[in-house]
């Protein structure tokens, strides 16, 4: 067997990174302010954190929640276990997470599955709220 070449998380990251076109938090509020911003898809903006961080923060009102380590289920159309919440893969696919590092690697990867769309949110949650726009609670299960 061939030796592997070991890559850092550093490396993965940014090896995500030089695929994605990142979006600043005025971006994001301009695309889900404007009703053609996804050019034939639809805009989704993805919070993949815990619930006790949504619940600590609080969510960026619009966004759905889907897990981390569920995400590429129930994104792939054709995963068997989407349950509701496959995207298109001309879908705009926003991954959101606390800070803009668990975001990024999973964007790289729906981009790998073919949404060649998915981006992350540059900074997440922490640079939203830091650049002045607003929270909401998470909606009661």
């Amino acid at each position: 067997m061939p030796e592997r070449q070991r890559k850092t998380i550093h490396h993965l990251l940014a090896e995500a990174r030089s695929e994605l076109e990142r979006v600043a938090p005025a971006e994001l509020a301009d695309l889900m302010e404007s009703a053609d911003s996804t050019k034939g898809g639809r805009l989704r903006v993805i919070d993949v954190r815990p619930h006790e961080d949504r619940e600590r923060t609080g969510i960026i009102e619009g966004s759905e929640h889907i897990g981390l380590l569920v995400l590429q289920w129930r994104l792939d159309p054709d995963s068997g276990a989407s349950q509701g919440t496959a995207a298109g893969l001309d879908d705009h696919v926003v991954v959101v997470c606390n800070q803009g590092y668990s975001s990024s690697l999973a964007a790289g990867q729906l981009q790998q599955m073919g949404f060649a769309r998915a981006t992350d949110l540059d900074g997440g949650v922490e640079g939203w709220i830091e650049a002045g726009f607003p929270v909401v609670p998470p909606p009661r299960a």
